[in-house]
């Protein structure tokens, strides 16, 4: 009876904060807040806040709850082995031979191994020959990085 009168107090104390903020030309906050000061009167009407009232003091609720949560925790476990382990034994046993037979044997060896030439380096210019400007700096870099 408490939660109900305290649910219904503040909607009404929501209702008038939507008035103010309405006569002050703010339409859209006012709605806003009248929306959220009537959400307490609809639990109320609905009877949502009494069977909170009653669940929050049943300990046969709360065991109930601790049920739930545990059934939850059961099916997150399980869907995680399931995703990490391939599924049944039978699914793995055939994941297992797909993968056998993906790869041909003689595709072992990397594809691009090492080069057996040494990689060709451009020669550089003496200092003297190349122009002094502003982006010398900035060339030397990209020559650095082959662009």
């Amino acid at each position: 009876m408490i939660a109900e009168t305290v649910c219904s107090a503040v909607a009404v104390a929501g209702l008038g904060i939507a008035a103010v903020t309405a006569y002050r030309k703010r339409f859209l906050a006012a709605a806003r807040l009248a929306a959220y000061s009537l959400v307490p009167l609809g639990l109320v009407m609905t009877g949502a806040v009494e069977w909170a009232a009653e669940t929050a003091f049943s300990p046969t609720a709360w065991a109930g709850f601790g049920v739930l949560g545990a059934a939850w925790l059961l099916f997150l476990t399980t869907r995680a082995v399931e995703r990490r382990g391939g599924g049944t034994r039978k699914e793995r046993r055939a994941a297992r031979a797909a993968k056998r037979d993906a790869v041909a044997p003689a595709a072992s060896a990397p594809s691009l191994g090492p080069s057996n030439r040494p990689a060709a380096r451009p020669t550089a210019e003496p200092r003297a020959a190349q122009p002094k400007d502003d982006f010398s700096d900035i060339e030397a870099i990209l020559k650095k990085h082959g662009i």
